[in-house]
């Protein structure tokens, strides 16, 4: 490497953060340019981002804002770098990761290596079984806030690292263009970078976990990014904290959402009073009140997450939207390719807790594939019965064939 250069950033740190970016795919930015055209000239782009990056004098282009809808209708606004940057914000990540990972406390579990959402739910899971109640809260608009100075107090804190610095805080800085406005920012760090979500994370390391555990050492939480949950012994307690916590993250330009943060009494079997929140949703799971079985076989009332009513309408939104009944030139063999890999991400995820809520709502696939069946096959007449009994036995001879049939729900022949 040449001595000139003012940062000593290696090439194959470039080359590194490059296979990353391909692996991911992702849309083009401002400047249109795509995966595909960024790699018909590889080692003249790469070699000028490393130069530029290596120098000092790499500037970041304008992200592209993209509106994308949400489940309550409303959108939310996404930072899409051009492949360049991806490139760039890549190198800086895994630098900065591998020096703040190891600072981050064990109950932050998103965008973590080693974490999963299935973790999160788990360890609510149990505290719920011990604490009686929980103040769930959510941060409004959190990435969109973030306090540029505060942000940079953090970084140099942790990173002591001048190119990491410099480069994090021009993309931060950097505008963004929506349609044929171009807009300064001034506070937060768009969805869609490469680097947010480690820069959330460190900023809520300090904003509210680090603060938490200090001030309030007793009290254990979950939080995933801008969502979590604190676990209280009182009413009186939740309430403390959920103004404690309200000051705390408005003196570090954030706010608590006024409609999702609730106080939220853990109603069971053992636990019967009566409050005006019983149950509460998190990360695509409501936790309430469920029917159990013991180990000794004995049913009970426990406080158990399973899979929430608005995700189990967007899986069936989902599957509608397949529009599997006008695949008629489609064989078995061709849709189960097709959705095979979609159901096998959903069972990994909402089958974990409370299975069968989980196996009804993706049951449904099984009467979208008799619709099918009578469109294909003129044998069947029009009855639902032929097609469904056809189907029932192309399950029994061959379950291995959908991911939904391998694990036991399989058509019926009522």
């Amino acid at each position: 490497m040449s001595q000139a250069k003012s940062f000593a950033i290696p090439k194959r740190s470039v080359w590194a953060a490059w296979l990353q970016v391909k692996a991911n795919h992702g849309a083009h930015g401002v400047d249109g340019e795509t995966i595909e055209a960024f790699e018909d000239q590889l080692g003249r782009n790469l070699y000028k981002l490393w130069n530029r990056m290596s120098s000092g004098s790499y500037l970041p282009a304008p992200v592209r804002g993209v509106e994308i809808p949400k489940g309550n209708g409303k959108t939310r606004l996404l930072g899409i770098p051009t492949v360049a940057d991806r490139v760039a914000q890549t190198v800086v990540r895994d630098h900065l990761d591998a020096q703040v990972e190891p600072l981050f406390h064990t109950d932050s579990y998103a965008y973590r290596p080693s974490k999963s959402v299935v973790d999160a739910i788990s360890v609510v899971r149990r505290r719920c079984w011990k604490y009686d109640w929980v103040l769930e809260f959510d941060i409004k608009g959190a990435f969109d806030h973030i306090d540029h100075e505060l942000m940079m107090k953090a970084v140099w804190q942790c990173a002591r690292c001048p190119w990491v610095a410099l480069y994090v805080e021009r993309w931060l800085k950097a505008p963004m263009r929506l349609g044929a406005q171009v807009n300064d920012r001034t506070r937060g760090t768009p969805q869609g970078g490469v680097v947010s979500p480690v820069l959330f994370n460190l900023y809520m390391h300090y904003a509210f976990d680090s603060w938490l555990a200090r001030n309030f050492p007793d009290t254990p939480f979950v939080r995933y990014a801008d969502d979590g949950v604190v676990h209280c012994k009182s009413e009186a307690q939740a309430q403390r904290l959920r103004e404690e916590i309200g000051a705390r993250l408005s003196a570090c330009g954030l706010e608590l959402h006024p409609e999702k943060t609730r106080i939220v009494y853990c109603r069971d079997g053992n636990r019967k009073g009566n409050h005006e929140h019983t149950s509460f949703d998190f990360l695509g799971f409501t936790f309430r009140g469920r029917l159990a079985k013991s180990k000794q076989g004995v049913y009970f009332n426990s406080f158990s997450p399973a899979l929430s009513g608005k995700v189990a309408k967007r899986i069936r939104e989902k599957m509608r939207m397949w529009n599997i009944g006008r695949w008629t030139d489609a064989g078995i063999e061709q849709i189960a390719e097709r959705i095979n890999p979609t159901v096998r991400g959903w069972w990994n995820y909402y089958a974990s807790f409370y299975m069968s809520v989980f196996k009804r709502v993706i049951s449904h696939i099984n009467e979208i594939l008799e619709k099918w069946a009578l469109r294909k096959y003129r044998r069947f007449n029009g009855s639902r019965a032929r097609a469904r009994g056809w189907l029932s036995q192309l399950a029994q001879r061959a379950p291995e064939l959908l991911y939904h049939w391998k694990l036991g729900v399989l058509p019926t022949t009522g």
